[in-house]
């Protein structure tokens, strides 16, 4: 057993985690590119925490060219053990209304422009993404955010967009035709890289708007959404700082800290040098 190294990655409206003790900014760098930003470190009680703001600071970065890869890479190479991800999401139900936190479990996948992958030709491997969240950081987010004060919601499925447009109306009736609870258009290909990286990864969805298929509600559009953001973004930081303080002293292994000895298919014999040396932080561990 060994302690918490805490990863947190901002979504829109969470660029800075302002009660962090000996923080300090540090760059590092990936074979897969550029992070969104350099990462913040320090602590919170016990507990590191490194913190990335997905879209940058100021907010420069649209979703489709935010480098997932390299901002799971640069967790992973920072020491992180877990990933909780704060994303702005809108809701495809009823019952989640603006302001809603939604402890995500499940997603479906419908962006189409974006590396989705940190293995290839030269190496290949196929993590399980059949239960795509850990349910322990899952619960301790949640429990976290209702201490905040925020209304949770556990359970529930993300539908990944690929942005930077709002839904159709079409999309949205077809969305809820699903059984999809949540939209946003970051998540994927993002738990997905964690799940490869072996880091457990729980993914908190802030509801701003219902998106456009509400009769009764205006249409998703940016002011609107702003508006709730930034009151999410409150609960969102304190979220962070009382999860940190609840966790354990020490932490229990994850099954999900070992999935890639189930995953990978290539040889050792077969694998692309280059693949490897790229796949260090990733999957340093499988292959020493």
């Amino acid at each position: 057993m060994a302690g918490w190294t805490l990863g947190v990655i901002g979504g829109s409206g969470l660029y800075d985690i302002e009660d962090l003790e000996d923080r300090r900014r540090i760059r590092v760098e990936s074979p897969f590119g550029e992070p969104s930003d350099e990462l913040l470190t320090g602590r919170i009680g016990k507990v590191r925490l490194v913190f990335l703001p997905r879209h940058g600071r100021g907010h420069r970065i649209p979703p489709t060219a935010v480098n997932a890869r390299a901002n799971i890479d640069v967790l992973k190479r920072a020491g992180c053990t877990d990933v909780v991800s704060l994303s702005a999401v809108g809701s495809l139900r009823e019952d989640l209304p603006p302001g809603t936190f939604v402890a995500v479990d499940q997603f479906i996948d419908r962006t189409f422009a974006r590396e989705k992958s940190f293995f290839g030709p030269g190496f290949v491997a196929h993590v399980s993404m059949a239960r795509p969240v850990c349910d322990r950081l899952s619960g301790l987010a949640a429990e976290a955010a209702r201490a905040a004060g925020a209304p949770v919601v556990q359970g529930g499925t993300y539908l990944a967009m690929e942005g930077p447009q709002f839904s159709s109306l079409a999309e949205s009736r077809l969305y809820r035709s699903w059984g999809c609870s949540v939209i946003g258009m970051t998540a994927m290909p993002e738990a997905k890289l964690a799940r490869e990286a072996e880091l457990p990864y729980a993914s908190i969805g802030m509801v701003t708007d219902y998106d456009c298929w509400h009769e009764e509600e205006p249409d998703v559009d940016v002011p609107n959404a702003l508006a709730v953001l930034m009151a999410n973004a409150d609960k969102a930081r304190e979220l962070v700082r009382r999860m940190a303080h609840a966790l354990p002293d020490e932490r229990e292994p994850s099954p999900i800290d070992t999935c890639l000895d189930f995953a990978v298919a290539t040889a050792p014999e077969a694998r692309d040098p280059a693949m490897v040396a790229k796949l260090y932080a990733v999957a340093g561990r499988i292959l020493k």
